[in-house]
């Protein structure tokens, strides 16, 4: 009988949780079945397929901590630019959004809502809870694993509705229900966007009721904070006083300050002294641009009434007054990106038609040919094109970058969003971390990179089963040639996956080899 499925020999093998060696590791059944040093001399054992991994590096299974892939298997379930830079497991329903639970007759405004992050999914949604959503999802058949998160955004609009409402007692404990809900349906963090309608309008204290039904799970908060601007910190202590005041763990989504580099040292300071007493990570694209939605540009009173009524907002002539003077002037607590970063450095990463041309080009290059300011030009590309509209968001120096990316506490997520003309995260984030950060710069030991992306991650989920080489554990594998491992993609030209990638498996089986996917689709959703 034939030994193993699969027989990786002589690679340099990078654990995940300890220094690496040259070895061989065997496959069978879809776990790792041997792991030992490899010697020039030794006879190898049967194995339906042998691969020569001399020269080549061998890591568990790369882990997305943030992505925003809770639709798109239903339009592309090979995850194409995700598995070509090694990710074999990404968590979804980052910063409270997520496509469940839904009220029937909201379904149709969620999905106008979430379309430009996430995609539309089927052209009517099947589904209203957590667990109907997941099964569609697993029906897809993606060949990543994805690990669901509830939304506590979602959450909140299916009990009180769209708009800034205050919950009651018994709001809360419907609130808390649907929390347990999608926990028990499998969900491994809840998550929340305090910059995102309706969580914008969530109150501490309502946060931290919500957060104690995570902690009853042993489960992370995973928090969009309220603000990433100059309110920085204290959006950060916001959430450090909930993971207190609940006992859930803490996990920071894509940590980085967008107004002032200066706020970087305290803002570290802040989450090393509470992790002495709170369970904290967090995690990063390792970019000094963003990408989101361009309705994130306007002040929250103007996104309130869901599409529709940020639709009839911005077409209003004395609202768009109000809008345009608040963000030439701030607003108490207010990030206010485009009156921070200005318009220069705002490209359109996406738009719906007519506005396609728009894509790749700032707001001030956009409004110099329309003849209109920036403010006016952001407004008409959300009127004309209802809303989808994406854009990347530059904010912060490569030193910036690299000051949190060494720091130990962080974890990786690429934040990807698909669309014509992406964020290169969504393509590079893998190398860039590893390949450029680690191999090339040596800002941080392989080892703890490889860590970071692996074993680590899958211990702030509670994933048991993978994020190590080791006999027992899935075989999500990534094979990989450290001398050509390293990012390309661009902001211009985005679209590039790395070189490099010799082969990745999923619970075993190759999803792809030498750079292409095979049409393998092994994963499904994590429950």
């Amino acid at each position: 009988m034939t030994a193993f499925d699969l027989l990786i020999r002589g690679a340099t093998v990078y654990p995940g949780d300890a220094a690496s060696f040259e070895g061989d590791v065997g496959v069978t059944n879809g776990a790792i079945s041997l792991v030992t040093l490899w010697h020039k001399d030794s006879t190898p054992p049967d194995a339906r397929e042998v691969v020569d991994g001399h020269g080549l590096m061998l890591c568990p299974g790369f882990i997305d901590l943030h992505t925003h892939s809770a639709l798109r298997p239903f339009e592309d379930p090979l995850l194409t630019p995700k598995l070509a830079q090694g990710f074999t497991t990404e968590v979804i329903n980052p910063d409270g959004l997520a496509p469940a639970p839904v009220a029937p007759e909201r379904r149709a405004e969620r999905q106008a809502y979430l379309r430009p992050l996430e995609g539309g999914g089927p052209e009517t949604w099947p589904w209203s809870t957590v667990e109907e959503y997941l099964d569609a999802l697993d029906a897809t058949r993606p060949a990543l694993s994805l690990v669901p998160s509830i939304g506590h955004g979602a959450v909140r609009e299916l009990v009180l509705g769209g708009g800034r409402v205050e919950p009651t007692a018994a709001n809360l404990r419907d609130m808390r229900r649907e929390v347990r809900l999608g926990l028990e349906a499998g969900a491994r963090m809840l998550s929340f966007g305090l910059v995102y309608l309706p969580g914008a309008y969530a109150a501490t204290d309502e946060l931290v009721a919500v957060a104690e039904e995570a902690a009853g799970f042993g489960v992370p908060l995973v928090p969009h904070v309220r603000n990433e601007g100059n309110g920085l910190l204290e959006a950060v202590g916001e959430m450090i006083d909930v993971a207190r005041r609940s006992g859930a763990p803490l996990h920071v989504s894509h940590l980085k300050a967008l107004a002032d580099e200066s706020l970087i040292e305290p803002l570290l300071a802040l989450l090393e002294s509470a992790a002495t007493e709170l369970d904290v990570t967090f995690d990063q694209y390792p970019y000094g641009a963003g990408s989101t939605l361009l309705a994130s540009i306007l002040p929250g009173w103007a996104q309130e009434g869901g599409a529709a009524g940020t639709l009839r907002t911005i077409g209003n002539r004395d609202d768009r007054r109000r809008i345009a003077l608040e963000i030439a002037n701030g607003l108490p607590g207010w990030e206010n990106i485009l009156g921070t970063l200005g318009p220069e450095q705002i490209e359109i990463a996406n738009a719906a038609a007519p506005n396609e041309d728009a894509v790749g080009r700032t707001l001030a290059e956009i409004g110099t040919d329309r003849g209109s300011d920036p403010v006016a030009t952001a407004l008409d590309l959300m009127s004309e094109s209802a809303l989808d509209v994406t854009m990347v968001l530059h904010y912060a120096s490569d030193a910036a970058v690299r000051a949190i990316a060494r720091h130990p506490l962080q974890l990786v997520g690429s934040d990807g969003i698909f669309g014509s003309r992406p964020h290169p995260r969504l393509y590079a984030t893998a190398p860039r971390f590893l390949g450029r950060f680690a191999i090339r710069d040596g800002l941080l030991p392989v080892e703890e990179a490889v860590a970071r992306l692996t074993a680590r991650a899958a211990d702030r989920l509670g994933l048991s089963d993978r994020g190590r080489i080791a006999v027992g554990k899935r075989a999500d594998l990534v094979l990989l040639d450290p001398a050509r491992y390293i990012d390309t993609a661009t902001y211009a030209d985005p679209a590039q996956s790395p070189d490099g990638v010799a082969g990745v498996l999923v619970n075993g089986v190759t999803t792809l080899r030498n750079g292409v996917a095979t049409g393998a689709r092994p994963g499904g959703v994590v429950r």
